[in-house]
Order: C-alpha cells, then structure tokens, then sequence
C-alpha cells in the first residue's frame, strides 16, 4: 500500500511537472515519506524524474513545440552544468542558497501572476548572437542549479526562456523539458555512480511518472498557454512556500 501511494504521488508530479515544473515539491516529500534515508531520496527521486523527463522531452519534440537550433547551442551548457552542480553540492553553504533561491522564486511566480502578456503569445523571432549567448548562460546556470539543488528548475527555464526568446508558455515549456531532461540525466549519473539509487522503488514509481508525464504534456498540447501559466504560478508560489518552510527549520 505504501508502495502504491508513493507510485500515485510520482504520478501526479510527474502530470504537473510535464506543464510546468515543480514535481518535485511533490515527489520529494512522499520518497521521505516512504521511509527511504534522506541520502537515497534525491537520487531514487533524480532516477524516476527522469524517465518522466525523457517522456515528456519527446513528445513535446514530436508536437514541434521546440526549438532544434537553440537545444543544440544550450543543451551542452545544460548537461556541464549539472555535472558541476552536483560535484558542488557539498560544498555551499544551503542556508544562503535557501534564502537566495526563495527570492528569486517568489519574484518569478509574483511577476508572472500579475502580468497579463506573458507567455501568452509566442513573439519568437529568430536566434542571434545575443540570444544565444543569453541562453547559453541560462542552460549552465540552471543546469548547475539542478544538479545541487533542484527546487524550481522548471520554473526558472521556462520563465527565462519567455524573457530571453519571446517564446509563449507551451513553446517555453517544451525547451525548458528537454534541457531539465539533460540536467536530470546528468545528475542521476552521478548519483548512480554513488550508489545512491533504490532501484527496487525508483522503477515502479517511474512507470507511473511516466504515464503521469504523457497525459500531462498531452494536456499542455491541446490546451496551450492559457492552460499553463495559472499550473505555473500556483506551482511557483508552493516551491517557494515550501522552501520558506524548509528555511526556517533549517
């Protein structure tokens, strides 16, 4: 039984995070739940959030809701960033990071709440080397954020590539779920190299996570944006209550 809630938990994370990031907030508290040690969660978490990620990737890349020519430029920059933010994880002191990241997220949800443009139409007009450049720098630090940290990566990709592109909420989306992709496979590299994966538990909840990510992009397809800034703002807001949460007792 216990098993099974935590399987439904993946799955609903996995529906939401597909439109517009913050699964997390979900999943990671039930694989606490669950009982597993506080070490395996991020990883055994970091394994199924990424099959959903993977899932999602290639069904927003079939509906043509991504940019090739841009993911060629930053998923590189993604994928070093994780790598190195994962390594760093250790090394800084998360009670800054908390207090930091608390801000920003709060900034990103409050913003997007109150105006009524963005993202809802896609003024994409073309790569150039100041875009590029800009995204590029984007990739790594959100990579990088990923891989040590987590909370609201979604939120950051998506609400910096509608600023720095033009693009609308589901064009955003799109890009956004393939590069959390590359930072969640890189992450979970090293955290398999470390052992730090339950596999018995991450594979039952991936399935689901799977087909939560599948009806969950399916849902963010056929209804565009006006569908996914209201999920986006409501998941912003909880990440940072959440983490305002976490900061106190920390």
């Amino acid at each position: 039984m216990k098993l099974l809630l935590l399987c439904i938990a993946g799955f609903v994370a996995a529906f939401v995070d597909s439109i517009a990031g913050g699964g997390g907030l979900i999943s990671v508290p039930a694989f606490m739940l669950y009982g597993l040690p506080p070490h395996m969660v991020l990883g055994t978490n970091k394994f199924s959030a990424t099959t959903a990620s993977l899932t999602s990737s290639i069904k927003y890349i079939k509906s043509g809701t991504t940019n090739k020519e841009l993911l060629k430029y930053l998923s590189p920059m993604t994928f070093i960033g994780a790598v190195i933010g994962v390594n760093l994880v250790l090394k800084i002191n998360q009670r800054y990071l908390y207090a930091m990241v608390l801000i920003l997220i709060l900034f990103v949800g409050i913003y997007t709440l109150f105006s009524k443009t963005i993202g809802q139409e896609d003024n994409f007009i073309g790569l150039n080397r100041r875009n590029i450049l800009l995204g590029m720098i984007l990739a790594l630090f959100i990579g990088g954020y990923d891989g040590f940290f987590g909370p609201g990566t979604g939120s950051f990709l998506i609400f910096g590539l509608i600023n720095i592109y033009g693009f609308n909420f589901l064009n955003a989306a799109g890009n956004a779920r393939f590069l959390n992709f590359l930072s969640n496979i890189a992450s979970l590299i090293v955290f398999a190299y470390k052992g730090m994966v339950d596999y018995r538990i991450a594979i039952p909840v991936a399935l689901f996570m799977i087909i939560g990510a599948r009806l969950g992009t399916k849902a963010a397809l056929f209804k565009g944006s006006k569908f996914i800034k209201p999920i986006f703002v409501t998941m912003s807001i909880l990440v940072a209550l959440r983490m305002l949460y976490n900061f106190i007792n920390i």
